[in-house]
């Protein structure tokens, strides 16, 4: 009787066991399925920032900045051309409070304090036009299209042309320049690069129309 028992329970707990074993082809098709579903929406949202961005002259870096945009973006010109300026208001602000940082500092010198405070009145006037920009962007209207297009045309290109002009101002003084100057240059370059790109976002959205 006893080995009756023992023999029951050793057969209901392999039983159990078996049950309770994941079946590996349902994981295998649970896992294709996410995979295949991931990889079939990867390519259909990359596209749409891919055929944005393909317009701009730093493409690798429109790619890089305006990818989060593509799902509520798509195929909308006037979507890209507002994300772009987005972009572009945002990293102008944050090179705004490095230029107030660095010219209190005491690591640059007097004439680096000079080129830097020159440079922060240019990025304040190309802030300025970026908003101008992203307000007649976020209101566009067919019966006043093409003025609008001609606005952001006008405002973009003073916006580019300011932070070019803070760059060259730093020429003077590179060959004796801090790294907090240089480390400064460099992404203010980026940053007029962001404005290049949202120019010709803005340039794509005046061909397309609305």
């Amino acid at each position: 009787m006893n080995s009756y028992l023992i023999t029951f329970t050793l057969l209901s707990l392999l039983l159990l066991l078996l049950a309770l074993k994941p079946n590996p082809s349902l994981a295998s098709s649970s896992r294709n399925y996410t995979d295949d579903t991931n990889a079939s929406s990867v390519p259909r949202y990359s596209r749409y920032v891919k055929d944005a961005c393909n317009v701009t002259r730093y493409q690798q870096l429109c790619l890089r900045t305006l990818w989060p945009f593509t799902i509520v973006a798509k195929n909308n010109s006037s979507k890209w051309a507002r994300a772009g300026v987005a972009v572009t208001i945002t990293d102008t602000k944050r090179i705004l409070r490095l230029l107030l940082k660095a010219r209190n500092s005491s690591a640059v010198g007097k004439r680096e304090r000079i080129a830097l405070s020159d440079c922060r009145e240019l990025f304040v006037d190309s802030l300025d036009s970026q908003y101008k920009s992203l307000s007649v962007l976020r209101k566009l209207d067919a019966d006043q299209f093409q003025q609008q297009m001609s606005d952001l045309a006008t405002w973009l290109s003073a916006a580019l042309t300011d932070q070019d002009t803070c760059l060259d101002g730093f020429e003077e003084t590179m060959s004796k320049s801090s790294s907090t100057v240089r480390m400064i240059k460099r992404k203010a370059t980026r940053c007029m690069h962001l404005c290049s790109n949202a120019l010709a976002l803005t340039n794509k959205l005046a061909y397309d129309g609305l």
